[in-house]
């Protein structure tokens, strides 16, 4: 266990609000929690793991509010969660396997990686309103999203950091439908990534419980406020800020 001074504690509950918030908005909340866990002295397998426990609420949140556009899905989800399930729990196993030593090193590159995912979401898009943005149909690709939903779920039982970017594009390649409708897959599948991995984390011993909890419930917070900011903010400008905050962070990751 870590001794903490208050304003370390406060530090990290400001960083998990602003997560959950952005995840809300942008996506990448992560490239905020996970440097902040490891500047307070959680070594970086711990941090992961305690930050992918902590943000499942805000998953959670995220697809909750995007229940209407999952009930004529259910075939898609029955399908694809499994592979969501898989790939996190192995993505969990394989970083429990990696070692501190590993993963330390990966770190910066997984970091810069999620910058760049995100950097590519707003394209995504893009490319995305253009191909599915009036074809409410379905088409016999499905299966094929399977290893593919896999292989995204596998990264982020690993790391976690742009996932959802991942994610969606792996469905925007393979389905058809809304970008609307997609996007509310996307959700569900990165919780049921996140939970997967979670679960699978609660049986490593590697959890900090006390950050876990006060992270998860600012988290949540962040991202009810998120929610409420949806249109009074650009989530492309905060989107780019989080850009700039992982290559900064990743920078120093190299450096130290």
């Amino acid at each position: 266990m870590i001794e903490m001074t208050l304003w370390q504690w406060l530090l990290i509950g400001l960083g998990a609000f602003l997560a959950g918030g952005v995840n809300a908005l942008a996506g990448g909340g992560t490239l905020i929690t996970f440097p902040l866990l490891t500047a307070v002295g959680l070594p970086a397998v711990a941090a992961s793991i305690t930050n992918t426990v902590a943000l499942c609420p805000g998953y959670f949140g995220a697809t909750l509010a995007q229940r209407a556009d999952l009930k004529d899905q259910k075939r898609r989800l029955w399908l694809l969660i499994p592979a969501a399930v898989l790939g996190g729990l192995f993505g969990g196993w394989l970083l429990l396997r990696s070692g501190e030593k590993l993963f330390s090193g990966l770190v910066p590159y997984l970091i810069l990686l999620a910058a760049l995912l995100l950097a590519l979401g707003d394209p995504l898009r893009t490319w995305l309103r253009r191909k599915h943005g009036t074809d409410e149909g379905e088409h016999n690709m499905e299966w094929a999203a399977f290893p593919t939903v896999a292989l995204a779920a596998v990264y982020g039982g690993y790391f976690g950091a742009g996932l959802s970017v991942i994610i969606l594009a792996v469905l925007g390649i393979f389905l058809t439908g809304s970008l609307t409708k997609l996007n509310a897959l996307k959700q569900a599948l990165a919780l049921a990534t996140n939970v997967a991995a979670a679960v699978f984390f609660l049986f490593s011993e590697q959890v900090n419980w006390p950050l876990a909890l006060v992270m998860a419930v600012c988290a949540l917070a962040g991202g009810m406020a998120g929610g409420k900011l949806a249109g009074k903010i650009n989530p492309t400008i905060l989107r780019w800020v989080v850009v700039v905050i992982g290559v900064v962070v990743a920078v120093i990751y190299f450096v130290n």
